[in-house]
């Protein structure tokens, strides 16, 4: 990993932190919307919903302030992503693997700024249906001189983002972006698996711009709402969907959790903090805790 470079040693960064904190809750806050109403949906007959069917019935039961904490959180995550890629705040470094994560960052805070654009249209009643408005993007893109390898390539960045937090969440790397305290250490599990869950997801619907522009099919691209419709079709439909939600739902968690305790090595006082990797390491099958 690289060391730290002179490129972060004349700003502050601490007002990063803080957006990247209100990102994380706002973050959080669309899973569990998407996970909850899905499972109440499916244990009352119905089927799950994609993000933006999900913010829809958020706003018919009344609420509007979730959405609002939804629009101003996914534009604080943005923000958090695109600085955190261009400055490094979290030393990925600048290998392989460094780029790789930080293209991911982009990718991320681009996925959920249009999140926080759905909400806000939800709230001043502008809003249109997430799945069609990403298959006119995709159209708009396949119509311009070599749209469909952009779509194509869109794609395979989106599937790549999916690996790594499968990566991510497979060797644990995580735990090093964590504090160690007793709620982190319990919870570890759950982490791990919220992780590999949204790793998952995200490489399904990278996988489903790849389709779109194999079979110059715009319709075929999409966000959750087109994964669960994939997933319905498979043998055990149902059982997927739910395996869906409850993976959304440890990676809520997770979110939460990094809001509250994730460390920024190069944006706050976080040099002492041992982290829950470290602190972890220290307990192995000799040395249990």
């Amino acid at each position: 990993m690289d060391t730290h470079t002179d490129t972060t040693s004349d700003h502050d960064f601490g007002w990063a932190v803080v957006i990247m904190r209100a990102g994380y809750l706002g973050r959080a806050l669309v899973y569990l919307a998407v996970a909850g109403i899905s499972l109440w949906a499916i244990a009352t007959g119905g089927q799950a919903s994609g993000t933006s069917d999900a913010l829809s019935r958020l706003e018919d039961i009344g609420g509007i302030p979730a959405l609002v904490a939804i629009a101003l959180g996914m534009l604080s995550y943005a923000i958090w992503r695109l600085v955190d890629a261009l400055y490094d705040l979290e030393d990925y470094g600048s290998d392989g693997e460094g780029i790789i994560a930080r293209l991911g960052m982009l990718v991320t805070g681009i996925i959920h700024l249009a999140i926080g654009f759905i909400a806000a249209g939800l709230i001043f009643n502008t809003g249109s249906g997430g799945g069609s408005s990403i298959s006119k993007v995709v159209s708009n893109i396949m119509d311009l001189p070599g749209g469909r390898w952009i779509v194509g390539v869109i794609g395979l960045i989106i599937v790549a983002s999916g690996i790594y937090y499968i990566h991510k969440g497979w060797t644990r790397s995580y735990r090093k972006h964590l504090r160690a305290n007793t709620v982190t250490r319990n919870a570890a599990p759950v982490l791990t698996a919220g992780v590999i869950a949204q790793g998952v997801i995200v490489g399904g619907i990278g996988g489903l711009f790849v389709l779109a522009a194999v079979r110059r099919s715009p319709g075929e691209a999409g966000g959750m709402g087109k994964m669960f419709n994939w997933a319905y079709s498979t043998p055990f439909g149902a059982t997927v969907v739910i395996a869906i939600c409850i993976g959304l739902l440890g990676f809520a968690l997770f979110c939460v959790v990094n809001a509250i305790w994730r460390i920024v090595p190069k944006a706050d006082d976080s040099e002492e903090l041992q982290t829950l990797s470290a602190a972890l390491d220290k307990h192995t099958p000799d040395n249990p805790m």
